[in-house]
């Protein structure tokens, strides 16, 4: 089993350490062959050449922006939705549970057209709401934050309900604190999303509005007249800072495995 890891951590662990070298070596030795595994020449100047040849800030705040927002929509349509699924009871809950259930066999490529058109319907096309609005209609975060919501002791709700608390205090005075584990791991699978997504805003987005990852597949990955190394450059730039996030939020996921793992 030690070993299946360690093969597993190599695997992954081999185009990062490939971009990071290749982004040191000079353009010639890049493109030799066969190729090196470690550079002769360390030029560190590939970076600084990298970030000047793209405004990776500008593109970073427009990643920024469409994550917070989904993050936001997340929170407070998706979560107090599944809440009301979750706690609440009124008719029809469980034919909109599966109905929920049933949208996740849907290939998503299939209503990448039908949304296009009623985003372009709604003039919101080149603007953020067209990543906003469609992430409070995810059915799987809606589902993961119902199946959590289900494992709170109820017994919390009934005792603040008899205090006179609403269900709006109820959703973010127990249910959110005691749920953050799981929007912490929400917020790593938003963030990837909005990081690594470059085919949707292509369509919708245009010019500065463009997040980092359309930027570089268009002008990094696309450049004919980019020396390789300065690409690879850049690349292990971009690749950082989703390593961050997993390595801040990961505290998060693990507190949350210790509370679903302690009874009584």
């Amino acid at each position: 089993m030690i070993l299946v890891i360690i093969l597993m951590i190599c695997s992954m662990l081999y185009p990062i350490v490939i971009a990071f070298f290749n982004g040191v070596k000079a353009n010639t030795e890049v493109n030799s062959f066969p190729p090196t595994f470690l550079p002769k020449s360390w030029n560190w100047d590939n970076y600084g050449k990298g970030w000047h040849f793209i405004d990776l800030t500008k593109y970073l705040k427009s990643t920024l922006y469409i994550f917070a927002g989904n993050m936001v929509v997340t929170v407070i349509v998706l979560g107090l939705a599944s809440f009301s699924l979750s706690r609440l009871n009124w008719r029809f809950r469980k034919a909109v549970y599966y109905f929920f259930l049933a949208t996740l066999f849907i290939p998503p490529t299939t209503y990448i057209i039908p949304n296009f058109i009623n985003l372009k319907e709604l003039g919101l096309l080149n603007s953020y709401w067209a990543f906003w609005l469609p992430a409070g209609a995810n059915a799987f975060f809606l589902l993961l934050l119902k199946t959590f919501f289900d494992g709170i002791n109820n017994e919390l709700f009934e005792s603040a309900r008899i205090d006179g608390a609403s269900e709006l205090r109820n959703f973010f005075q127990i249910a959110f604190p005691l749920s953050i584990p799981i929007f912490a791991t929400l917020a790593i699978f938003v963030f990837g999303t909005a990081w690594n997504d470059w085919f949707w805003p292509s369509f919708v987005l245009n010019g500065d509005k463009y997040p980092l990852a359309t930027a570089i597949k268009r002008l990094v990955i696309d450049a004919r007249r980019l020396d390789t190394n300065i690409k690879f450059a850049i690349l292990t730039m971009v690749m950082l800072p989703p390593v961050a996030i997993f390595l801040i939020f990961q505290r998060f996921i693990i507190r949350g495995l210790h509370l679903g793992g302690v009874k009584g």
